[in-house]
């Protein structure tokens, strides 16, 4: 008898985490899991809702958290991982800063491109492979690929929960 076979992607097109098998593929998996979610967040939005904010004092909005994540993954994988001396890609470090001029579409197609790019860099990579934090207030510490990619999956977990937030504030979807 044999065990049937997990779907490989959800209804709404995320693919599903790995649930067994070598820990890089798990990791991996789930990082990609989350990826996926926080571009479903902002499917079938346009300009102005991606830019509404959650709630006062707060000026988080779906848009900032796209470039945010951005920046994250060109972070990680180029800056501490790569040892890399790249440019941020917004005017602001964080990506949180929202130019009236770049909408959802080219915000996303950056961070699509840094992810494209984090994935080339880790296909040369094994887990216990390292590189050096180089911002405040841990500059210098060394961390392993398996570490950065643990810690990607919580920072885009986090965030994708603030999605969640932001898109029932903003149209009532929930869930995903």
């Amino acid at each position: 008898m044999t065990t049937p076979q997990a779907p490989r992607t959800l209804p709404d097109g995320r693919p599903i985490p790995a649930p067994t098998g070598p820990e890089r593929a798990m990791l991996e998996s789930w990082l990609d899991f989350h990826r996926a979610t926080l571009e479903l967040k902002c499917q079938g939005l346009d300009d102005a809702q991606v830019r509404q904010a959650s709630a006062e004092p707060s000026s988080l909005t779906l848009l900032g958290l796209v470039q945010h994540l951005a920046e994250v993954e060109r972070n990680w994988f180029q800056r501490v991982l790569a040892g890399q001396d790249v440019p941020p890609l917004f005017e602001e470090r964080t990506g949180y800063g929202l130019d009236p001029e770049r909408g959802p579409a080219q915000a996303l197609a950056v961070w699509r491109a840094e992810i494209a790019r984090s994935r080339e860099l880790l296909a040369g990579w094994d887990l216990e492979d390292t590189g050096r934090i180089v911002d405040e207030p841990m500059v210098g510490v060394e961390v392993s690929v398996r570490w950065v990619l643990i810690h990607l999956i919580e920072e885009y977990a986090r965030h994708n929960g603030h999605a969640d937030i932001l898109r029932e504030r903003i149209d009532g979807t929930t869930g995903t």
